[in-house]
């Protein structure tokens, strides 16, 4: 698929991984609709890259919203054929800490927004997807989920951000399976440690420890890295149903 006939809907398009990857898209000539709950720095995006984004309010969490976000979509480019999962959530929490053990709350919030709100965005995208005409290669669609290196490197404390990214790797082989027929291709990007708002809190020291233990490049990933990949993923046919690793050769400690 070529990156100016690229519809895209993407989560956590505000910020971060998701902001490049709607500023890489809408370069090359494609629109993309921001789906976040950043209301003000959405709209600021959308305002600056002019009439090729459109910024909807989007829970990831609420089948609803979701749903609504697709069809707004749609509404004003005509199609979706292209989703980028980047919303989520991290946090640090020791299932017995200083404070006392883990709240499942404090589990189960990150299953609902990284692993089900993913499954969520891909379900109401490939709805719409399915409709597309194909193009020459028989292609509708592009889905693309975000990992991490935790999911299967995972930390102390990384307990429920670990279990909700090793379960967008598990899903996303029976579900790039079953949407072949329909010319969906799926894949998933695994990032190490990228230099996202989230670490905006992170130390000094902490940082540096970061960037010493990364082979090389001996620094945190840009998200414009990020969002280089995934246009190579949405131009690329033959790319489907794999996990792309962008870590640096980060192995974690």
């Amino acid at each position: 698929m070529n990156l100016n006939e690229t519809v895209a809907v993407i989560t956590g398009g505000s910020s971060g991984i998701g902001e490049a990857c709607v500023r890489e898209i809408v370069r090359s000539g494609g629109r993309a609709a921001i789906l976040d709950l950043q209301e003000e720095k959405g709209q600021k995006v959308a305002e600056e890259l002019g009439k090729g984004v459109l910024f909807v309010k989007t829970d990831v969490v609420s089948d609803e919203s979701v749903k609504k976000a697709v069809d707004d979509t749609v509404r004003s480019f005509g199609t979706v054929n292209v989703a980028i999962n980047c919303a989520g959530i991290g946090g640090p929490c020791k299932v017995l800490g200083k404070n006392g053990p883990m709240s499942t709350d404090f589990f189960n919030n990150r299953i609902q927004i990284n692993l089900v709100g993913t499954m969520r965005v891909i379900i109401f995208a490939a709805q719409q997807m399915a409709k597309n005409n194909p193009n020459a290669e028989g292609e509708r669609g592009v889905i693309i989920n975000t990992s991490s290196v935790a999911a299967h490197q995972g930390q102390i404390g990384q307990a429920a951000y670990a279990a909700s990214k090793g379960g967008i790797n598990g899903l996303m082989l029976p579900v790039a399976k079953e949407l072949a027929r329909h010319g969906i291709r799926v894949m998933t990007i695994g990032p190490g440690v990228i230099d996202t708002p989230m670490f905006a809190n992170v130390p000094d020291k902490a940082r540096q420890a970061l960037e010493a233990s990364i082979p090389f490049p001996k620094r945190l990933g840009r998200p414009t890295e990020y969002a280089q990949l995934a246009a190579h993923i949405i131009q690329n046919p033959y790319l489907n149903a794999e996990v792309f690793h962008l870590t640096g050769g980060l192995r974690m400690a």
